[in-house]
């Protein structure tokens, strides 16, 4: 039998064990609770259209008659292997997605490694620097649009002072693609900038000062110093960037339309047409799956990224 002394430990355990447990169950519901409205809100807005756009592109629909839906298989994927159009989309988009990351990121290491020095008259330029970031894709497209227009924009007129041609630069095969490229990077090279400053801005300062008493030049401080610290914050930009890049749609379709000639087509702006204008809704919902399957691929590459800090 056991003794007084020996059974009130264990009714003292047995008190904190239920207390315990209505505090993890409180707390457990409250949690669920919480969760619950951002997960239906998730699976209403992302994850039903895109199961859905997965199921109709084994199906042959049209949005002209949506009541007419009939089975095909992998019909739509195997005129996607014989459609020459979106080979040469899915080329056009590899090309501005590595064009646009490539410059992006070497435009943003220059641009980071000035901004941060302490020079005078710098404070002005970071501000004026970060303007093309703020500014909506469709005005960024309009100002372009009109730098570059026939006759009277600006860049014709320099490029007439110097017995240049005088053309429509958006409306020729040759320039139309480095040129949407071109307006992909003007946009957000000072978000590049900035991430990597900051980078470069958490780096201590007696790293520099070492290296300067062992005789360092610019270089291989910039070398030694800079480049290792921020590989992490690099890798994770280009990453971002790559993702954006690929799934370009706004201000291609706004500048070019895909033209002349597809020479502008992307994915996002063939699946717009597709949908669209060709009212071939199970076709377009097997471009956009392929577009689904490489950007996650690119996803799990970030969130491996994420993983190692």
């Amino acid at each position: 039998m056991a003794t007084p002394h020996k059974e009130q430990p264990r009714l003292q355990q047995l008190r904190r064990f239920v207390t315990e447990a209505k505090w993890f169950t409180q707390e457990t519901w409250i949690g669920i609770g919480l969760v619950v409205p951002a997960t239906l809100m998730m699976m209403v807005i992302i994850v039903y259209p895109t199961v859905r756009a997965i199921w109709i592109s084994f199906h042959s629909r049209s949005f002209l008659q949506l009541d007419q839906v009939q089975w095909v298989g992998l019909a739509n994927y195997q005129q996607l292997l014989e459609d020459p159009v979106f080979s040469q989309a899915l080329l056009q988009t590899v090309f501005l997605t590595v064009g646009a990351v490539v410059t992006m990121y070497l435009l943003g290491l220059g641009l980071a490694l000035l901004l941060k020095e302490n020079l005078p008259g710098l404070g002005p330029l970071r501000s004026i620097s970060m303007v093309s970031w703020v500014i909506p894709p469709v005005v960024i497209v309009i100002i372009w649009s009109w730098m570059l227009e026939a006759d009277y924009g600006l860049i014709n007129l320099i490029s007439q002072m110097f017995g240049g041609p005088n053309r429509s630069w958006f409306g020729t095969k040759t320039w139309a693609l480095p040129l949407v490229t071109m307006l992909r990077v003007w946009k957000d090279v000072p978000f590049v900038a900035i991430a990597l400053m900051a980078s470069m801005q958490s780096i201590p300062q007696e790293y520099y000062e070492a290296a300067e008493i062992d005789g360092a030049g610019r270089l291989q401080k910039f070398r030694h110093i800079t480049l290792p610290n921020i590989t992490y914050i690099s890798m994770i930009m280009i990453v971002i960037e790559t993702i954006a890049a690929f799934n370009s749609f706004q201000m291609i379709y706004i500048a070019t339309g895909g033209g002349p000639v597809n020479r502008t087509e992307v994915l996002g702006t063939y699946v717009y047409q597709q949908a669209f204008q060709e009212y071939a809704l199970g076709y377009a919902s097997a471009v956009g799956t392929v577009m689904l399957v490489l950007l996650t691929i690119f996803t799990v590459v970030y969130i491996k990224l994420e993983d190692t800090e």
